[in-house]
């Protein structure tokens, strides 16, 4: 399976399928040119079925360009992989979705 780009409004998208090295080269640019082409962008991760550390790499990539070009970026909705992902590699504080990360920590939302 690869993985898309759905653009679902102007300023929201989402990502579906594989977000790993088979589809990182690909997808790179197209992420990139998103993120970077408006002030205000959310991407939703709630239909990314497989995550690995290029597709991590490729998260860590586009939010730190998208703040470069003068932009916010936010990652929403993140699926089971992707949230198991960003706890192994102790990225969710940075990369995680802040209502599941305030549920988990037991904060207010």
């Amino acid at each position: 399976m690869s993985c898309e780009i759905d653009v679902v409004a102007e300023g929201r998208a989402s990502l579906v399928g594989e977000l790993c090295v088979f589809h990182a080269a690909e997808l790179k640019p197209r992420l990139l040119a998103l993120a970077t082409s408006a002030g205000e962008q959310e991407i939703d991760l709630a239909q990314v079925s497989e995550v690995d550390t290029a597709g991590v790499q490729l998260l860590l990539l586009t939010r730190r360009e998208a703040a470069g070009a003068g932009g916010r970026l936010r990652y929403v909705n993140h699926s089971a992989p992707v949230l198991e992902a960003l706890m192994l590699l102790n990225l969710a504080a940075e990369l995680g979705d802040p209502a599941s990360i305030a549920v988990e920590e037991g904060a207010p939302l």
